[in-house]
């Protein structure tokens, strides 16, 4: 059975600027729809029954769109709740200890990275699969990666990979955090000092959306590669 997926569209997109002065960086549009809807389209074709999004900025321009589309929400208030505990907040509603989560803010071309994912997965050896592209496949996004893949399939911290905000994990650990605000990192630490940490390759491009100049650079690579 396909985990359930957790969207993250929660931030602010304050990098975003003007762009998001009025609605939730989810909704700018790339190549003619919001992101939300590039994001929903792998949910849809890896064949993911549940989803749930978290919202908080401008929680109500999302929640009602994705009501129409069978998406349950969880909305973080007062305060934003960053990935770790997002996803923990969210976990009444996704009901597995086992789930996907995606980023929101960026736009792939190539196989499905939720496919890719699931293909790979073995809870035996993984506490989480994180999908990972090579520096030489990255758009809108400069500088060093943020892991290096092992010949194992484990990562370590290292500049050859950008995390691509995609994984699938197992929920487990996220109740041993005290914090109720806090990254998904503590987790990922934890995981990397027991070896259960690891990288899957992406073969084919990504880009990050988080900037204005991504909305270009991200078009321009579906175009390329005829997306």
């Amino acid at each position: 059975m396909t985990p359930p997926l957790m969207l993250f569209a929660a931030g602010f997109g304050t990098r975003m600027g003007a762009l998001t002065r009025n609605r939730p960086k989810p909704l700018i549009e790339v190549a003619g729809k919001p992101l939300i809807d590039h994001a929903l389209a792998l949910a849809d074709g890896a064949g993911v029954a549940r989803i749930v999004a978290n919202t908080h900025y401008r929680p109500e321009m999302l929640e009602a769109p994705l009501a129409t589309r069978d998406v349950q929400t969880a909305r973080e208030t007062p305060d934003i709740l960053d990935t770790g505990g997002g996803l923990r907040h969210a976990l009444p509603l996704l009901g597995a200890d086992t789930v996907m989560t995606l980023n929101s803010d960026a736009v792939w071309a190539g196989p499905n990275p939720l496919r890719q994912l699931l293909d790979a997965w073995d809870p035996t050896r993984m506490d989480a699969l994180l999908l990972c592209v090579p520096m030489a496949q990255v758009h809108g996004r400069d500088g060093r990666g943020d892991f290096t893949l092992r010949p194992d399939g484990q990562i370590v911290r290292g500049p050859d990979a950008v995390y691509a905000g995609a994984q699938i994990l197992n929920t487990g650990r996220l109740h041993d955090v005290r914090d109720t605000a806090f990254s998904l990192n503590v987790v990922w630490n934890a995981m990397a000092a027991d070896e259960r940490l690891f990288g899957l390759s992406y073969p084919g491009h990504w880009c990050d959306v988080g900037h204005p100049g991504g909305i270009t650079e991200a078009e321009a690579m579906l175009a390329a590669h005829h997306v």
